[in-house]
């Protein structure tokens, strides 16, 4: 039951966080929100910097589990045309699962305010990404699938118009529908221009 309230009050933040960031946010609201007392979160974090830094781990954890990290990398495509299918999946992830929007809408707010949400930021929006497409455009080199070249920079060219029009719908959600037909089309070109 302990764990039931304390998920609920992590959600409510993420929430709250996402939409009004973390000054906009307060206590009181976050728990008539869920229908507690102030004490009642309180028994589960000390304070809203400890509902935060827990958010953060959390969201840490989801995203990797979802997207990819360094010790969940994806398989390398057999086929260059796999590529578009393996960017779609996470783009489709990305733009679509409620939290991933949530926690990136929260990351893009807060990433002037606090030093831990600027790095997630810089990790999620292009490093974490860019760290992530190198292993794979290697990986496809080494069986001849892509030409050769510095797998780092085509990863950065990648990610880097992907990343965009995935900001692009969360500002404007009426065009995710367009955004995703253009980073498919997107991924055909740099398909076409780089395969062996």
């Amino acid at each position: 039951m302990a764990n039931d309230t304390k998920e609920r009050i992590l959600a409510a933040a993420l929430e709250m966080f996402s939409r009004k960031g973390y000054a906009g946010t307060n206590i009181r609201e976050l728990t008539a929100s869920l229908g507690l007392v102030k004490s009642g979160v309180y028994k589960h974090f000390e304070s809203k910097e400890a509902i935060w830094n827990a958010l953060l781990d959390e969201m840490i954890v989801y995203y990797d589990e979802r997207f990819g990290s360094p010790g969940n990398l994806p398989p390398i495509p057999e086929t260059a045309e796999e590529l578009t299918g393996l960017t779609m999946r996470m783009v489709n992830i990305t733009v679509h699962d409620e939290k991933i929007v949530m926690t990136r809408k929260l990351l893009s707010i807060e990433q002037f305010r606090d030093e831990r949400a600027r790095a997630l930021a810089t990790k999620h929006f292009l490093t974490g990404l860019t760290e992530m497409f190198t292993y794979i455009f290697s990986g496809m080199m080494e069986k001849g699938l892509l030409r050769q070249d510095d797998p780092g920079m085509l990863a950065f060219a990648y990610v880097t118009p992907v990343s965009a029009l995935i900001h692009l719908c969360d500002r404007e959600p009426e065009k995710t529908e367009e955004a995703m037909k253009q980073a498919e089309a997107f991924s055909r070109h740099f398909i076409q221009t780089y395969k062996k």
